[in-house]
């Protein structure tokens, strides 16, 4: 278990976002679209490539499914539609859910409440015969922690879809602030799907994000997928196009060795990811101030 270097940090948020992409310290496969609507449509074709591969050869498409970024879902619902592509081979394992501080689902028409966001704008534009299957929606709950589990394992995964949070979070897997509990490497690299509480730093990001600051509605506890169901497919692919609040934890996620202060690093290891991330997200405002001076940090 590493802790980030503040000089390496401040090294790594001073690269120039021109420099990003083929920059030689590079750890992980990493790619810039211009905005959020060409982030939408590449998100979108990635999915409907790997159902069509998974057509082609006569085989079930697996793919573990994010609540967000939103920008995708859209072009996905329009290509589906226009193209006629059947989503009746897919099975869909969602990431994770909210739960309030009793590690219970939301209401309904909470706005954090995922399967709500996900039966609207995912699945919800597709007509019947084309739409997923009712019984290859699997959405993680408190009551069926196990069954999830015995799914997923039964087969490999296609693809992971994803983005990432503050602390460099995939799923909800966030960095673990508990003083008194530290993780190792291991144990993060193998954690499976779980209830947990959200950390601090999370519900204040995401009360920033959605609610004017208001972290009081912010959800205190998820269960996630954890990092071994979510790197055991085939591909990974991660995408934000959010801005300021993902722009550090990317910096580290291109350039650091692994940690657990920012799980994403542990995308390195696996043998087919890529971060994807619009030019603004992949800016640093370090690296737009060429100027600035922190004392004891500048190198």
């Amino acid at each position: 278990m590493s802790e980030i270097n503040i000089k390496d940090l401040y090294r790594w948020c001073k690269i120039q976002v021109c420099d990003l992409e083929k920059h030689p310290e590079l750890k992980i496969r990493f790619r810039i679209v211009k905005d959020s609507h060409e982030m939408g449509i590449l998100m979108a074709k990635e999915l409907i490539d790997e159902i069509r591969t998974a057509d082609s050869e006569a085989r079930h498409c697996r793919a573990i499914i994010p609540c967000g970024p939103k920008v995708w879902y859209a072009p996905f619902v329009k290509m589906v539609n226009e193209e006629r592509v059947s989503l009746k081979n897919l099975s869909v394992f969602h990431m994770d859910e909210c739960l309030d501080w009793e590690g219970k689902l939301l209401a309904k028409n909470d706005p954090h409440n995922f399967r709500t966001f996900m039966e609207k704008y995912f699945y919800g534009g597709i007509p019947p015969e084309l739409a997923v299957p009712d019984s290859q929606r699997f959405f993680p709950e408190p009551s069926n922690i196990l069954f999830i589990k015995e799914k997923i394992n039964q087969l490999p995964i296609d693809i992971t879809l994803g983005g990432w949070g503050q602390d460099g979070h995939v799923a909800y897997n966030q960095a673990r602030r508990n003083p008194y509990n530290k993780i190792t490497l291991e144990q993060l690299r193998n954690s499976e799907l779980r209830i947990q509480d959200n950390n601090i730093d999370t519900i204040i990001a995401l009360g920033q994000r959605s609610f004017g600051a208001a972290y009081q509605f912010v959800p205190p506890m998820s269960i996630t997928l954890g990092l071994k169901e979510c790197l055991s497919a085939k591909k990974v692919r991660v995408y934000s196009d959010t801005g300021d609040w993902k722009k550090t934890a990317l910096r580290v996620a291109l350039f650091s060795e692994e940690t657990v202060e920012y799980p994403i690093t542990l995308l390195q290891e696996h043998p087919d990811a890529i971060i994807t991330a619009t030019y603004e997200t992949a800016s640093h405002p370090i690296s737009e101030n060429p100027d600035w001076e922190f004392n004891g940090v500048n190198i």
